[in-house]
Order: C-alpha cells, then structure tokens, then sequence
C-alpha cells in the first residue's frame, strides 16, 4: 500500500520529505509507504484548510451534523476493511480494532446529533436594563496530533467537536499508523465533506512541530507522552495558541477487603492488557488490602496465565505484540528495575521467542507484586503488558498512595461499602475515576487528566469550549433610548 498525504479530501501528488516504511509489529511485514510530510506538506494543508473555512463555518450546524454523522454510518460500513488495516499498523488483535472504531463512529456520532442542538448565541441576563448576548465562534484552523495506540478513536475525540462547531482541521497521524487515518479522510470526502476542511498529513515529530509552530493553526489539540507534551506547550506559547493536552497517566485501581474480588479481578486484567497494555488510559497500579492480597494476586495470575497471545490478525489472539521494539525495551527496563527493589515476578516476566514470536515485537504479560514504592513502574508511565501490585493496610493507605503520582488521568476503586467507595472516588487525584465499574469512557462525560497528566477535556459538551471562542456583545436593552 502506497498512500499520499490527504490533503483537501485529494491525492494530494506534490508530496515533500522522506518516503517511510510502515511494518506491521506482528510479523515485520511492509505495509505500505508514506511520506513524512514536514514544514512543506503542513504549510499547504494550512492553507487548504484556511480556504475552507468560511464557507464551512458559515454551514449551518444541523448539516454539519449530518456530515459527521454519514461520516459514523460510512466508518460502520466499511468495517470489514478498517479493521484489518488497524490491526495491521498498530497490532491489536482485530476484535480489539473493531472496538475502536466502533467507538470512533460513535464519537463522530455523538457530535454529529449534538450539532444539531448547538446554540451560537446564548441570550442572558444582567443585572442592569441592557440586552446581553454570548456568541460562540470556531476558532479557524485546528492542528491535530494523534498518537499510534489508538489512531481512529482519537482522531474522533478532535474531529468530532471540532468540526460541530465549525472549525477546519489538519490533523497528524504517527508516521507508524496513518492508512486508517487516510482511508477515513477518503470517506469524508465521498459522504459530502467539502474539500479543505479535512486534511491529513502523515508525519513524525519534526511534521507535529511545523503544525503547532504554524502561525495560522488557532489551536492544537495533542495527545501523546507528557514530555512531548511539554515540548507541544513551549512551541504553542511563542504566539499564545490555545491547547488541549492529553498526557500521560499512571492509573490507579483500589480493591479493598470487602469488594466484589471476581469483578475487581476481571476489572484489572482487562483495563490493564487492553491494547497490549499500551494506553494512557489503562490500569497501571494495583493496591489490595491485605485481607484479600493473596486471593486478588492469585486471580491475576490466573488470568494473565489465560491471555493468548498471537498475530493479532488471528482467531483467538487477546494480545498482540507490543507496537515497537524500543517501547519492549522500555518496559523491560522499567521490569528490571521493579525486580532490583525487591519485587516478585508471578507470571510472564520475559520476551516471547520462537515461531511466530521472532519475527515481531512480543511480551509475555507480566505480573509483578510488590516493588518498592519509588520503583519507576510506580514513578512513570507504564506502556506495555506489565501490572504492578502492592498490598496495603487499608483504603486510606490506598488513596495517600495512588495520589502519590506526578499523574491524575484515570482511576477505579472497588469496594463493597458505597459510601466508602464514593468518598474514596472523591478524595482520588483524576480527571476520571469508575467505582465498581470496568474501565470505559463515555462520549457524554468530560475525559481529560489533572497534574501532568494534561489540562483541557475531551468528550462531553465540555469539549466544545475548548474549539470555540466566547463574544460577549451588550446593547441597550427594550425600550431603552441609544
């Protein structure tokens, strides 16, 4: 597969930059091809985009819906096609990369039925004989950037809102995932998106620079690691652009004596080994009461010991390989430093070799019980199959510990008592947090992290805000003589 950037829903043929290889994690194998866009391909989309947005502000709203939302219809119709690309990019296995782009379309969706609700201006009232009035304006030209993990989802949590409200965007998919990306970028097209309005340019982070240092991109809405997120800040502050950053996380999940340890137990393992283990959104810190510390490290054991691991384009795989050979060598160092400080390996602990597993990026998920607290599997974010566990004396060790974090993304607490359980959600440092309830975000509530885990929401008509622009216009209110 040999693909161009997309730049104004076209085969766009001027491509500059690198032509780069994209091989799929489970076995090695090319892809396709593509170019690394850089400053030059990041300038033309601007300006395609910049040519596209009067007309497409001035649409009305419930046609801006209908477009996202045959967008969503066309994204479920062409499943059977996605899917396998998805898997083929990032590694997931296929039920996995259904998920997602199911969840893509309900995205866009969401957005697409909100449009239709959107009000532009906003009477109110003041305290003084006037007439008061808030306009909500699109901003212009919004810059995406979109990490690999989970491509299509994440380009919906920017797309969606941004569009709704009558923004244009150019949006920058991991040199490493962008088919998904170009093929969902040709299906706006063909369901009625004007051209311009959509662009994608494929690219690394020299490309992601040249959109947040562009000086007509308005806005930029990243996701991705806290450091590259610092970066997308300092270059973003050069001529005040407005930024929404979803950052890393180190979420984590309380299990206390009298919890539902079965369901907790599942809990774990899924918000953990989804995708590999590779989400900012995930389960990555374990604390068990001691009363039930064995039983909960027994059914994690067992659990993990049921995952089948595999090409995630075959029957029955529920772990893929991880995305990259750095990112196994990341989590085998971080492994390695939980074992020096005294932690206990149950279960995986190693690369897998042999068969299939030599020629792509395999990990044997890993459970290991407790490190020491200033490990960096408790320090830094953990991108991969690997759940740390550490056994506490009661929910209010659990809270001092879990708050104990740079991070404050995602968290999830299992308790029996509920009011000691929503006492406990409360207390926690996170921008999400589930009780008794598995790991799933909802497009109706806000999502987003708190401490360096990024500022800003996504989801919700909270995102809204963050793509439009509020104009307060005061007049003289009836009757009143100007």
């Amino acid at each position: 597969m040999d693909e161009q950037p997309i730049v104004a829903g076209r085969r766009w043929v001027g491509a500059a930059g690198v032509r780069v290889e994209v091989r799929n994690p489970a076995d090695g194998s090319v892809v396709g091809t593509v170019f690394d866009g850089g400053h030059v391909a990041i300038d033309d989309a601007v300006q395609a985009a910049r040519s596209a947005w009067t007309s497409w502000r001035s649409t009305a709203s419930p046609d801006r819906g209908r477009i996202l939302v045959a967008l969503a219809e066309a994204i479920v119709a062409h499943l059977h096609e996605l899917a396998p690309l998805l898997t083929a990019e990032v590694g997931k296995p296929l039920r996995e990369a259904r998920i997602e782009l199911d969840r893509c379309a309900a995205t866009l969706r969401y957005y697409g039925n909100l449009a239709d609700r959107l009000d532009v201006e906003d009477p109110r009232p003041v305290h003084e004989p006037i007439a008061a009035t808030v306009v909500r304006r699109p901003i212009g030209v919004v810059g995406a950037i979109i990490p690999w993990n989970f491509p299509t989802t994440l380009l919906a949590n920017k797309l969606g809102p941004a569009l709704a409200v009558g923004n244009v965007v150019v949006a920058k998919p991991d040199l490493s995932t962008p088919f998904t990306t170009l093929r969902i970028a040709e299906l706006a097209s063909k369901v009625g998106l004007p051209s311009g309005v959509l662009n994608v340019v494929p690219g690394g982070p020299t490309t992601g620079s040249a959109i947040v240092a562009h000086p007509d991109v308005r806005k930029v809405s990243f996701t991705g690691s806290t450091q590259a997120g610092r970066d997308v800040l300092r270059t973003a502050a050069w001529d005040i652009k407005r930024v929404t950053a979803e950052l890393g996380g180190s979420d984590p999940l309380i299990i206390t004596d009298d919890a539902n340890i079965d369901a907790a137990v599942s809990a774990a393992a899924m918000g953990r080994f989804f995708n590999c283990g590779q989400a900012c959104l995930a389960v990555k810190r374990v604390y068990v009461t001691a009363g039930v510390a064995d039983r909960v490290i027994e059914g994690l054991t067992a659990k993990i010991g049921r995952l089948t691991v595999g090409n995630g384009a075959h029957d029955g795989t529920r772990l893929g390989p991880m995305h990259s050979e750095e990112g196994r060598e990341r989590l085998l160092n971080q492994l390695g430093d939980a074992v020096d400080s005294g932690g206990e390996v149950t279960i995986g602990g190693e690369p897998l070799s042999g068969g299939l597993f030599d020629d792509g990026w395999y990990m044997a998920p890993t459970l290991v019980v407790d490190p020491k607290p200033d490990s960096s599997v408790a320090t830094t974010e953990t991108f991969g199959p690997l759940l740390p566990v550490w056994t506490v004396a009661d929910l209010d060790e659990a809270i001092e510990r879990a708050n104990d974090s740079s991070f404050g993304l995602g968290s999830s607490v299992w308790c029996g008592d509920p009011d000691a359980a929503l006492d406990a959600a409360r207390r926690l440092e996170a921008g999400y947090t589930w009780v008794n309830t598995p790991v799933k975000v909802f497009d109706e509530l806000p999502f987003g992290g708190v401490k360096q885990s990024g500022f800003g929401r996504e989801h919700g008509i909270e995102a809204l805000s963050h793509y439009t622009d509020e104009h307060s216009i005061v007049t003289p209110g009836p009757g009143a003589t100007p």
